[in-house]
């Protein structure tokens, strides 16, 4: 049985690979514990700057694995164990000190969707179609849809997208602001991969910090945010990182992080 992600290293970047193109990358329990394991593995690499998902297959990911959801349906406790694994994993992409960029062609739905909103930048393809399809079986978000896309894209546009289970072209998703990039299909992996290999050339530290302070401060007042950034900018200032770059500056060179 072929694993249910294909993971590798190039250039300082962890790539992981979901594997189940004919399910069209479905979310199993086994995936989910897959995705959390390599990433575990990643950041405890200090070769590894950066991650880059992507799949296999003409789509990116349509959700939960409902074959697999089907079998628990009549225990509370095995619906909450298949959610909570889902929702530690995807937490795990937004808290990881590394940057995490999605690589994402055809289908992201349902649980897909809720996976690329846990991702920190997101190339699609132009073959990109992006929505929560969830209203479409009755079904609510499980793993976070519900509260990172209001965040992301505003209350009335996350609510009519749940609502109508309708779903954005990848132009769409652009203007919304649930993409960065809107690539070509056949660039669309080397396009991520060479952004990626760009943010392995930062300071992983000062990397982690802007996650870190943009992860938190999200939910602060602006005072407190603005707090929180000083207290961690100040003894930033005073580290390795920064005087290589200082040192790279003065010396017009491009510098070389530890």
């Amino acid at each position: 049985m072929s694993p249910v992600i294909e993971i590798s290293q190039q250039d300082g970047v962890g790539i992981i690979k979901l594997n189940r193109p004919e399910q069209f990358n479905c979310l199993s329990m086994a995936l989910h514990e897959s995705l959390y394991e390599a990433m575990d593995q990643f950041e405890v690499d200090s070769s590894v700057r950066a991650v880059l998902i992507a799949a296999n297959g003409k789509n990116f990911c349509t959700g939960a694995d409902l074959e697999e959801v089907s079998g628990f349906r009549d225990s509370d406790e095995d619906i909450r164990a298949f959610l909570e694994t889902g929702l530690d994993t995807l937490r795990k992409l937004e808290t990881s000190p590394l940057p995490v960029v999605i690589a994402q062609q055809g289908l992201a739905l349902a649980g897909g969707l809720e996976l690329v909103l846990a991702g920190d930048v997101v190339f699609a393809g132009k073959s990109a179609q992006l929505g929560d399809q969830h209203a479409h079986f009755g079904l609510i978000p499980g793993w976070g849809g519900s509260q990172r896309l209001p965040r992301l894209i505003g209350r009335r546009r996350a609510l009519e997208l749940m609502l109508s289970a309708r779903w954005l072209n990848a132009q769409e998703a652009l203007d919304f602001g649930l993409v960065n990039y809107v690539i070509e299909d056949e660039k669309l992996f080397d396009s991520a991969l060479a952004y990626c290999q760009q943010l392995s050339q930062r300071s992983s530290a000062g990397l982690a910090l802007m996650k870190q302070l943009t992860d938190r401060g999200l939910d602060m007042p602006l005072e407190q945010g603005l707090a929180l950034e000083l207290d961690l900018a100040t003894p930033a200032l005073r580290s390795e990182a920064v005087s290589e770059g200082l040192r790279a500056f003065g010396e017009k060179r491009a510098p070389k992080f530890s």
